[in-house]
């Protein structure tokens, strides 16, 4: 039985997709298509780099952005909602206006439906987890809860979930204390 093989897209590709108010990405050449986010991922987002810029402007060891576009490869490209990179990463990571390179930690808001949710737990952990991320974030605000994943051997394997009771750590930001109540406040 022959299976039927369909062309990779390439990040060449995505510059010439339409400027039509919908986020295009790639990840091990497949297209991915979403529209605008809701009120309520904009809400949970913009409290999240709220919270990493207040901590960032009293501890400057690196900086956050909100939607940058990363190219991993030529066939890989993707807009995580927030990143953060160190001061020290900058410079391997940073070329033009894009990231060429793994930041250090990347978060993703779960969006409805369950396409969206297969791309952020499952395609997008393992392309972050291929490339070096040594911390992805996934927030689910339906849940109201924020997974952990941290780089081991390789793969986005080591998990922690934290609920909305409960104030997030990260190794990657000392001192760094966020309560999830505050996050989901919108």
């Amino acid at each position: 039985m022959a299976a039927t093989v369909y062309p990779l897209v390439t990040v060449d590709d995505l510059e010439s997709m339409p400027d039509d108010g919908n986020r295009y990405e790639v990840i091990e050449g497949e297209l991915f298509m979403s529209r605008a986010a809701g009120l309520t991922h904009q809400g949970v987002s913009g409290n999240l780099f709220y919270f990493f810029r207040s901590y960032l402007d009293a501890h400057p060891i690196g900086k956050a952005l909100a939607t940058p576009g990363i190219v991993f490869s030529d066939i890989d490209s993707v807009i995580p909602d927030i990143v953060f990179f160190t001061n020290e990463r900058a410079a391997l990571i940073i070329s033009g206006e894009r990231l060429i390179a793994a930041p250090d930690l990347i978060v993703e808001i779960v969006s409805p439906g369950s396409e969206n949710e297969r791309r952020d737990r499952v395609a997008k952990r393992q392309l972050y987890g291929k490339f070096g991320v040594k911390e992805y974030w996934i927030v689910d605000p339906k849940q109201k809860t924020i997974e952990v994943i941290i780089l081991r051997d390789g793969a986005l394997t080591a998990s922690v979930v934290f609920g909305e009771a409960q104030e997030l750590t990260s190794g990657l930001l000392p001192g760094f204390r966020l309560k999830l109540t505050q996050v989901f406040a919108i």
